[in-house]
């Protein structure tokens, strides 16, 4: 193991600047580019940044091989699980079904669930420990790696499973395909043209820098490191939600939910008295689930006050609408989606302008340590803690922030509103009949237990708290492999 991998990377203070972008980005393209590349003209087809970086590889110091050279290439075996026709099925009646779009979450939770009457091999989707995975369509060329959290996970065939000669190399070719230069690569095919599908054999001419054996030990086990960092806090995690069920003698969610419904007719139905209706005709807000958890809370509860509380939050910030203005990497301030809410580094990062919108990034937008995001548009109730490394970064104004009154009540309000029988409490509020909305005032309003043993709600603050902080030394682990593999692979 590499000595001291979770100790802190200092790194100096960065003084952001507004440069202004190129006016045209070009690159010449021969007419044989163009034949191989299906006769196309569309200046998107020949990527510049695709070329740059096949000509990088081709003169990196090291030398490079391809992935499935047959004398020294890395690759065993490159796959994916035949396509077939899915059967959904409810919860308990089904198998756990991932998509590709869930692979980059730290922690993914299963949307979906296939019946075992689909006509597929569901051992064959399963997971194995230590592969690699890629996203064939799509957004291609995502990369994850397979650990304790996804062991054993039936995850969709479009996601291609990667195997190595070498557990040294998996870890190295994780950060290679992490590293914007391999990324770009992956994406594109040797001319730089942009490829809208991966197949496994488009991956086994991939040219791959080749270093010496301790360089990419160094990488692998940061890589190795960081992912069983991102396993110990989903444990964590766990141990807290199941402190938060037991100290709360909550049932198991589907229990709660069938004994709601009314099965008297052909069509799920109850009923709502004239004093609860709360203003609101709409069906789903009086669902019963809710109401069977709001009124198991108020028996088993110390103490049952709303979210917003002022001994459970600051400020519940939605931010307004507004036209935004990106510039590139390094100009602005980093900027994500409800998409990336669950990644540990938010894919298809942007960046907003200081210039354009630094009073609005400072009073709305910006992110701090333990603030709780939930999303409150299109996808409700994505729940989160925000980590140290997104401290001063921004997120868009379709996620809502609530700023936890203290530290000492952070972490719990995250393991509440995340949990099974958080997420029904805050989707009862939705509204909108084509785009799905919460706003602020709905999140003050969701009801939140106090524990009558508060040592017991202490410990499961404490564990959030550390699981987050565990996250962010997985991050930075990450960025040291990216960093080795920038400095002394790619650019050395």
């Amino acid at each position: 193991m590499v000595a001291g991998l979770a100790v802190a990377h200092s790194q100096p203070d960065i003084i952001i600047k507004e440069l202004p972008k190129d006016e045209v980005q070009w690159c010449t393209v021969s007419l044989s580019e163009m034949l191989d590349a299906g006769k196309r003209l569309e200046a998107s087809v020949f990527e510049v940044k695709g070329k740059h970086a096949q000509e990088t590889i081709e003169q990196c110091k090291w030398g490079a091989l391809a992935l499935n050279n047959p004398e020294n290439g890395l690759l065993e075996q490159a796959f994916y699980p035949g396509r077939f026709k899915r059967i959904y099925t409810s919860a308990g009646n089904g198998v756990p079904f991932y998509l590709p779009s869930q692979m980059n979450d730290v922690y993914p939770k299963a949307e979906k669930y296939i019946s075992k009457l689909t006509k597929c091999d569901i051992q064959a989707l399963r997971l194995k420990r230590d592969t690699l995975l890629l996203t064939r369509s799509g957004t291609i060329g995502n990369v994850a790696l397979v650990s304790r959290t996804l062991e054993n996970k039936v995850f969709s065939d479009d996601v291609i499973r990667i195997t190595l000669k070498n557990r040294m190399d998996i870890g190295y070719l994780y950060a290679y395909f992490r590293s914007e230069t391999g990324g770009t690569i992956l994406q594109t095919n040797k001319y730089g043209s942009v490829i809208q599908h991966i197949e496994p054999s488009h991956l086994y001419d991939l040219p791959i820098p080749n270093p010496s054996t301790e360089i990419k030990e160094r990488i692998s086990e940061f890589i190795f490191s960081s992912y069983n960092l991102r396993d110990q806090s989903n444990e964590l995690i766990d141990k807290a939600t199941r402190m938060l069920i037991k100290a709360l003698s909550l049932p198991p969610i589907n229990e709660l939910q069938t004994e709601q419904f009314s099965f008297s007719s052909e069509v799920n139905n109850y009923s709502v008295k004239l004093s609860e209706l709360s203003g609101r005709l709409d069906g789903s807000y009086h669902i019963p689930i809710a109401k069977a958890i709001a009124e198991h809370l108020k028996q088993h509860a110390g103490e049952l006050l709303a979210v917003g509380d002022n001994r459970i939050s600051k400020e519940i910030i939605l931010p307004g609408r507004f036209k935004r203005t990106y510039v590139e990497e390094g100009q602005g301030r980093v900027f994500f989606g409800g998409k990336q809410l669950y990644e540990l580094d938010p894919s298809n990062k942007k960046y907003l302008s200081l210039a354009q919108h630094g009073d609005r990034i400072k009073e709305q937008l910006e992110l701090h340590e333990n603030m709780t995001l939930i999303t409150c548009s299109g996808t409700i109730g994505k729940v989160t803690l925000v980590p140290r490394h997104w401290e001063h970064w921004a997120a868009n104004q379709h996620i809502i922030r609530v700023v936890p009154a203290c530290d000492e009540i952070a972490g719990y309000l995250s393991i509440f509103l995340s949990s099974d029988y958080g997420y029904p409490l805050i989707t009862r509020f939705t509204y909108g009949s084509v785009v799905d909305e919460i706003d602020a005032r709905h999140v003050a309003q969701i009801p939140f237990p106090l524990l009558k043993d508060k040592a017991v709600q202490r410990e499961i603050n404490r564990l959030a708290l550390e699981a987050n902080a565990m996250r962010y030394d997985a991050y930075k682990l990450e960025q040291e492999a990216l960093r080795i593999m920038n400095d002394e692979v790619i650019f050395a």
